[in-house]
Formats: C-alpha cells, sequence, structure tokens
C-alpha cells in the first residue's frame, strides 16, 4: 500500500508542495485507488498533479467527516470530473463512502456554515453512493471503519457547533467522525483525519475490526490542538501502553501535543507531498 499526502497544513524542506490547513490523502492497495478527504481548496489537486497521480482514476472516493477542511475541495474535485466528460476524457465514476451525516448542514455560532456544501442529491450526480454507519472494505487489506463507538471516559466530551438532520437541530458530536484502517504485515495503520470521536477509540474500534492488536503506524490528525492537559495526559499514557512502531501525527496535533507524545513513541515529520509505503 502507498500513501501519498495530498494536503497537510504543513510542507517539508525541498519539496514544494502547497500546504493548508486541511486533510486529503491517495492510497493505493494493489489495484485499487482510494482518495480520503479532499481539503478545503483545490491544493490537492495541484499537489496530485506534481505527483503524477491520476485524480480521474479512482475507485473510491472516502470521507472522515463533514468538516470544511475535508470537504470543500469536493467542488474543484466535481469540476474535474465535469471537465473530463465534457471534453471526452477517460474517466472512473468511483463510489462516493461516508457516514450519512456527512451531508447535513454543520453550523457554528448560528450562522457560519462549517459542513459539507455539495448537497447528497449533488454528490449523487456525478458519483456512485454509499454511506454507511458500518465498517466497509474497500480491499481485502483496506477498511473504511464507519462510526467509531465512544468507549473511554476522556475523549469526544464537547460539541463542535450543530448539526441539522432535516428539522432537528442538535449539537454536534460528530458522530460521522470515522478513519480508515490497513492491515499490513508488521500490524495496522490506521489513518486518521481530525479524529473527533477520539484517536484512542478509533485506534481500539480498528484493533476490533480488524481483529489485530499490533500497530504499525498512526497517520494523521490526533483532535489535540490546545488540548486539555488531562486529555493529552490520557492519550499519552495510552500510546504508551499501545507501543505503536511509527506514528505520525499531523493537522489538528500542535507542537506541544507532538513533544508530549514523542517521549513515548517514534514520531516522524508530515507534509504535503509525503509518501509511505506499507507491505
Amino acid at each position: 500500500m502507498r500513501l501519498s499526502v495530498l494536503a497537510d497544513n504543513n510542507t517539508t524542506i525541498d519539496r514544494y508542495f502547497l500546504g493548508e490547513p486541511a486533510v486529503s490523502y491517495h492510497i493505493v492497495d494493489g489495484d485499487a485507488k482510494v482518495l480520503f478527504d479532499v481539503g478545503y481548496s483545490d491544493v490537492f489537486i495541484r499537489n496530485a498533479q506534481r505527483l503524477q497521480i491520476d485524480l480521474l482514476d479512482l475507485d473510491f472516493l472516502a470521507f472522515s467527516h463533514g468538516h470544511l477542511d475535508h470537504t470543500w475541495g469536493l467542488e474543484p474535485l466535481i469540476r474535474l470530473y465535469a471537465e473530463a466528460e465534457t471534453e471526452s476524457r477517460d474517466h472512473t465514476i468511483p463510489t462516493l463512502i461516508a457516514h450519512p451525516d456527512l451531508f447535513f448542514p454543520k453550523i457554528e455560532k448560528s450562522t457560519n456554515q462549517i459542513g459539507c456544501l455539495i448537497s447528497k442529491t449533488e454528490a449523487a450526480r456525478h458519483f456512485k453512493m454509499s454511506l454507511t454507519k458500518q465498517p466497509y472494505h474497500l480491499t481485502d487489506h483496506l477498511v473504511f471503519l464507519g462510526e467509531i463507538p465512544r468507549t473511554n471516559s476522556f475523549e469526544n466530551k464537547t460539541p463542535i457547533g450543530q448539526i441539522q438532520r432535516d428539522d432537528e437541530i442538535a449539537e454536534d458530536f460528530l458522530l460521522d467522525d470515522t478513519a480508515l484502517a490497513y492491515k499490513a504485515k508488521e500490524g495496522l495503520v490506521i489513518i486518521s483525519a481530525c479524529s473527533h470521536a477520539g484517536i484512542c477509540n478509533i485506534i481500539e474500534h480498528a484493533k476490533e475490526v480488524c481483529r489485530d492488536d499490533r500497530i504499525l503506524d498512526v497517520i494523521g490528525g490526533f483532535h489535540l490542538l490546545d488540548p486539555d492537559p488531562g486529555i493529552l495526559e490520557k492519550t499519552v499514557s495510552y500510546f504508551a501502553q499501545l507501543k505503536p512502531v511509527t506514528m505520525h501525527p499531523c493537522h489538528c496535533t500542535d507542537f506541544q501535543a507532538k513533544v508530549a507524545i514523542s517521549k513515548v513513541a517514534n514520531i516522524q515529520e508530515v507534509g504535503s507531498g509525503l509518501q509511505l509505503d506499507f507491505d
């Protein structure tokens, strides 16, 4: 499996890719090609071009959750596909896979739309749709984890704005937040995005779904941006017991959190253009 970081907050020295506070990953597993999140703008498309990755050749378009820094790139992606159709260029029609809450409006401070700008109806005009709360195997080794059980006592206790499900408005605890897991020979690779469900909850669910307690790598946002000291302490303690081979914390994981995690785990830098290979 090859994972390419198409959008991240950071860039790396001597690699002249674009960065933005967002997430987008391209994953190739055998013949299957997966785009996981689309960032905030067209940055992921421009970085894919630099990496010679063809985004018109996708099997799956998977989403971690509906927030703007993970979904607002959907409009330029639709435009890319529409132009390919108009110009009779070869392109696939990928299956869009996400939690059913993905397309519901997400509102912060009563007025600010922080959710996906594309409706479910509009998305269905361009992609095959599979909205599910259940784990879904994209390949024999790569799994969309579905809705994450909130099992521990310290993660995801604070809502972020509100979600409007049809006529109902409720506090948004990001039930749509999810991740991917890859079953490598040496253990699991957890591919998170923002980890609103809690990175520890995500890892535990991945271990259960994949029936493997070995953690080879964890890449993505850990939802540790200016974290509560108690939450950070318990998360670091969990990682110390987990003993992952490597970790790639990024996006919504701040410097303070990375320093704390580095005391118990081998952490590596992440930036747009990074490519990781796993057997």
